[in-house]
């Protein structure tokens, strides 16, 4: 029973498109881990961790390429976050106003790390490694006042080049609106409200929402908030876009 199985590793652009695949499968069952789509529950820490597991042994066989270090890096990031997104009731706690004291400082390390590695490689950024280096930013931020949004702005301006996905641009919207103010982000998002792939998605209205209430145009927020909570079918963010459509209609 010692029959050797021929194993033939893919080379050149057969490698390149199995990566990806492969890359692809991970980070979706990371972020099925980290934000359950649908469901009560805010997260499923075991697919989180499952896929980290996945990823550094992917890091370990490639070391060599840096999409798969920047993915490795992307999800360290993301999971150094974990026990600092929920409240004790399980709500979801917005990025900005965590507990950063709540942040795992060794998985920061660890993400940090494997950034800097897939940089050092020297090879033009793929998504991986640009959505990275957005997190990192947070990562790098002590307070929230600190995080160099003007960065940020610009890494999605590459994304959304290479991506050509409207929900890049959604986030490069909210990150310009950090960097220049709110109106300058909504300018951008008026412009998504045509794109097909929004149509059903929550964050554009929600994000608009913000816009729109920082701007004082509370009228037009709570409508946007109500819009939004109607589109999601998490209950929790559902909850939390209801309370902030009540708050627009009392300002």
């Amino acid at each position: 029973g010692d029959a050797s199985v021929p194993f033939e590793v893919p080379r050149g652009d057969a490698l390149q498109d199995r990566l990806s695949a492969v890359l692809e499968v991970v980070y979706l069952i990371f972020n099925e881990g980290y934000s359950a789509t649908a469901g009560d529950d805010h997260m499923r820490p075991a697919l989180c961790d499952e896929a980290l597991r996945l990823g550094r042994v992917l890091a370990g066989l490639a070391p060599e390429e840096p999409e798969v270090l920047g993915l490795l890096a992307l999800m360290e990031l993301n999971a150094s976050r974990s026990a600092a997104r929920t409240n004790a009731e399980g709500n979801p706690i917005l990025l900005l106003e965590q507990d950063r004291g709540r942040w795992d400082q060794m998985a920061i390390r660890r993400g940090l790390t494997a950034l800097a590695q897939a940089e050092k490689l020297d090879r033009a950024s793929g998504p991986y490694v640009l959505q990275a280096g957005v997190t990192a930013c947070h990562a790098r931020a002590r307070t929230p006042g600190e995080t160099d949004w003007a960065r940020i702005a610009a890494l999605y301006g590459q994304l959304a080049a290479l991506s050509k996905s409207p929900v890049v641009e959604l986030n490069r919207a909210v990150a310009v609106s950090m960097a220049e103010g709110p109106a300058a982000g909504l300018a951008i998002a008026d412009r998504l409200l045509s794109e097909p792939a929004l149509q059903r998605y929550h964050l554009l209205p929600s994000a608009r929402a913000d816009f729109l209430e920082k701007l004082g145009r509370f009228a037009e927020a709570k409508t946007e908030f109500e819009r939004a909570a109607l589109m999601t079918q998490n209950a929790r963010q559902r909850e939390q876009l209801l309370l902030r459509a009540q708050k627009c209609g009392k300002s």
